[in-house]
Parts: structure tokens; sequence; C-alpha cells
């Protein structure tokens, strides 16, 4: 996500198992029994883990009405006599527990919460399925409405950080990422774009089923689904370093058809120059979406991005922001900070991918950005912990700035030779893992055998202090 100064998004208006005890073989949670994440109170449950999610949405754009069944694959990570759910906005209809009814469940305030008919043991695998219905709408949190949220004429998710609450029920904290199908209907004059492969698409009685397919782990506030009426365009596949060519998907109205030509006309290039830069790309493709609406700022999710009208000039004068959403499906999108205190982790590197496509594109050194930019920070309040700036400052532009300049501080004490390398081992042993500051530090010291990593973080995210370049 692009550096915000109000509201999230500003609009202009693995498939499930049979039970069973599986090997608790899996990240684990910030605490058994305890409710996710301190920068999130009351987002995120203790107690299991999720591991797939199969959504089917019926949809309405012109009522705004949803019909939907959640069906989750969860696994037991302690006794359980009952377990929620993160969900808000909309009605509960129906819940079953490995097909049957729970002996109880309250949805009250953001909580689905159930007592099925017998206690869940550690290590058992169960599934729950939630049918539900309404108007859904975002959620109202600190950094602005989060969630589903009505276009003009569509929908937009915007899911950071706690939005996904908002139109699925789910565990809703980064560090339990799951696999996912999503499956969505709607009036067949519109254009579904979600998260993953689209697998099928079939049209009857005036609407359309389109179903995608996540095979990898992905975190809940990435999940997302866009529909507009839109035009698509395919992109020459590029070669990223992994199996396959990637292929890129442009969707935009037809209104921004040559200004959306000209401002992603380099976005193969990008993707090739991010892949040299920093490993494979990570996802079987890529897909924008153009909204016709104004957006405060764009924001990326698995496998996508999505930016407003505002955002195209057709004179790449959005260069800076698509770099940035590309950047996080390495930092963020398959290497997801555990815990929403180490976002500098998604943000500082994303914004540091931003100085490396500035410098292949003829702009900017990276160097002379983080001249630059360390001059900028000089005039703002030197008040912020990096490494833990607290929720209201989670999004705060001194994160991204200063995580970025922590990077090139590393760069320049390694070399571009080692750092480059590093990065490259560092996405390669987390690809669609967990990660957090310290486990970056003793990455990169183990794998360099310096110990200035520590000393330089330190310096730059555990210190108020501007440091020096």
């Amino acid at each position: 996500m692009s550096p915000q100064t109000g509201g999230k998004n500003g609009a202009g208006k693995g498939s499930a198992g049979s039970s069973g005890k599986v090997a608790l073989n899996l990240p684990t949670t910030i605490g058994a029994g305890t409710a996710g994440d301190p920068y999130l109170i009351g987002a995120g449950n203790g107690g299991y883990r999720a591991l797939h999610y199969d959504l089917d949405l019926d949809y309405r754009v012109a009522t705004n009405q949803l019909r939907a069944t959640a069906t989750i694959t969860l696994v037991a990570t302690m006794r359980l006599d009952r377990f929620s759910l993160d969900f808000d906005g909309l009605s509960v209809d129906r819940v079953t527990v490995n097909g049957a009814r729970p002996r109880k469940f309250v949805h009250t305030g953001r909580k689905l919460v159930v007592t099925p008919l017998t206690t869940m043991e550690a290590g058992e695998r169960f599934e729950i399925a939630v049918r539900y219905r309404g108007a859904p709408h975002p959620l109202r949190s600190i950094w602005g409405e989060v969630g589903w949220e009505e276009l003009l004429d569509g929908v937009l998710v915007a899911g950071q950080p706690c939005g996904a609450a908002s139109w699925f029920p789910c565990n809703d904290h980064p560090s339990n990422k799951a696999t996912y199908r999503i499956a969505v209907s709607c009036e067949a004059p519109y254009t579904v774009v979600s998260n993953g492969t689209l697998t099928a698409k079939s049209t009857r009685s005036g609407h359309t089923r389109w179903t995608f397919e996540v095979v990898e782990p992905m975190a809940t506030y990435l999940a997302s689904v866009m529909i507009g009426r839109y035009r698509s365009s395919v992109l020459p596949p590029v070669a990223a370093g992994g199996p396959a060519p990637v292929p890129i998907m442009l969707h935009f109205p037809s209104n921004l058809a040559h200004n959306v030509g000209v401002d992603f006309g380099r976005l193969g290039e990008m993707v090739s120059v991010f892949s040299t830069t920093f490993g494979p790309y990570p996802f079987p493709g890529y897909s924008v979406v153009v909204t016709d609406d104004v957006l405060e700022i764009p924001l990326e999710a698995h496998g996508l991005a999505v930016f407003g009208r505002n955002h195209v000039d057709g004179n790449h004068g959005s260069d800076r922001l698509i770099a940035h959403e590309l950047a996080h499906q390495w930092f963020g999108n398959s290497l997801t900070a555990a815990a929403w205190r180490d976002i500098w982790l998604q943000e500082g590197f994303a914004c540091y991918a931003e100085w490396i496509w500035g410098e292949h594109a003829g702009g900017r050194t990276a160097e002379q950005s983080a001249v630059f930019h360390r001059g900028r920070l000089e005039a703002q309040p030197q008040d912020l912990l990096v490494g833990d700036p607290g929720p209201h400052n989670m999004f705060d532009d001194r994160v991204y700035k200063r995580g970025a300049l922590a990077l090139h501080a590393v760069r320049r004490s390694l070399g571009d030779a080692v750092f480059f390398d590093t990065l490259r081992a560092w996405t390669r042993a987390n690809r669609h893992g967990l990660v957090s500051t310290d486990a970056f530090v003793e990455f990169v010291s183990i794998h360099t055998g310096s110990e200035e990593i520590r000393r330089i973080i330190d310096r730059w995210i555990y210190r108020t202090a501007l440091p020096k370049l």
C-alpha cells in the first residue's frame, strides 16, 4: 500500500480436508487463547488455525445485496470447547460444524462465537460452514473505513489491515495464512477480479459465475474482490525467474484505455527488473484493476493491485506507485509480517523498490533518493520507532522512508553484489511464509557473516533519532 494521509481508500462514493488429527507443523499463532495482534484489538482469534477458505458469493451490484456461504477448514492448536471468528455487518442464517448444527452460536459485535457439540482436541481438523446475507459495507477503524466498499458502479475490497471480516467470517490476523477458493456470481455485464487463478467462468440467466483458486497461503487482509464494467487487456507474459512466464492482466474502464495503455506500458519490464533484483515473481500471474472512481491511494492484494482513475494520466505520472504496489507481491504478499509492528518489512522494502525502479528508468539513483529523503526526514519529528510505530502510526510515511533508508544503509555496508544476493536468498527462504525483524537480522547476519546488520537496524529501526547515512 502506498503512504496514506486519511481513510483507507477514499472511493468516490488447498482444498478442504476431512476431519482427523494433523501434525501441527505450521507457523505458531501469536498465542493460543489470545485474540491476535496488539495493534488490532479484537481482531484475530486463538486456539486454532484456518487452513482453507471456500467462499461462495452471490452478489447483486444493483442493490448491494450479498448471499454467501463460507466453508472453512480449521485445525485446533489447543483443546477447544468453543471458538470464534471475526465477522461483522452481515446476518448469519446458519452454522454447521462438521456437518452438524453446533450446540450454540452467538453473533455479536465483530465476533461469531461457536460452541460445537463436541470438544475439539489439539491437532484435530474440523470444518465450519457459515451461511450469511446482507448489504456489505466497510468497517470503521482508526485508519478509516476498511473492507467491502461500493463504488459508483461496482465493488472494491480494501482489507488492510482488518477489513476481511466485512465480507467473510475469518481469523483476521496476518500470521494465519491459508489457501482459498473464491466463487462470485453477479450480473453478467460486470467483470469480477479476485485473487489467484481464474479456473471457471459460466453465464446463466443473465448472471455470470467466476471461480478463482489461491493455492499459495494468503493472509486474510489480502483477500479481495473487485467488480466493475471493465475492459480487459492481456500484456505479453514476462520471464520472471520462475518455471513459466508470468501473465499480466489489466482491467479498466473503456474511457481510460489510452492512459492505462501508456502508464502500464512498462509493467512487464518492471516485473522483470524486480524478479532479477528480488528473486522469481512469487505468484502464477499479476492483475491490475483501475476503477472508474477516484481513490485516495492505490493498494495491493495477493496477486493484484488496484488504482483509481486519478492514478492514470497517460504520462507515467504514477510509475512510483505502480512500482510500489508491484513490489508488495514479494514483500507483504509472499513474505508477510507475522505481526503488524514489523510492517516496515513490507512498506520499507516496497519504498526501496520505488528507488530501484527510478534508477533503472533513468531517474534518481538509489543513492540520490536516499540522500533526498533523509534530508526531508530531518524536518519531521524524530519521535517514531519504525520497528514498533504503534497502530496509529503504522502507515506513517516515516515508516516507509526510514525502512527504505535502513535497507540502503545495509546495501552500503555489504556492497551491491552481496546485498542483492542476500535479498534474493531472503525471499527464497521465506517464500509464502511469515517474517519478522529479528528473523531478517539473523538471516542477513548468518548469510553474509557480517554483524554490522545488527547495528544498522538498531540505529534506523529501533531508535527515534535520525542516523546519518
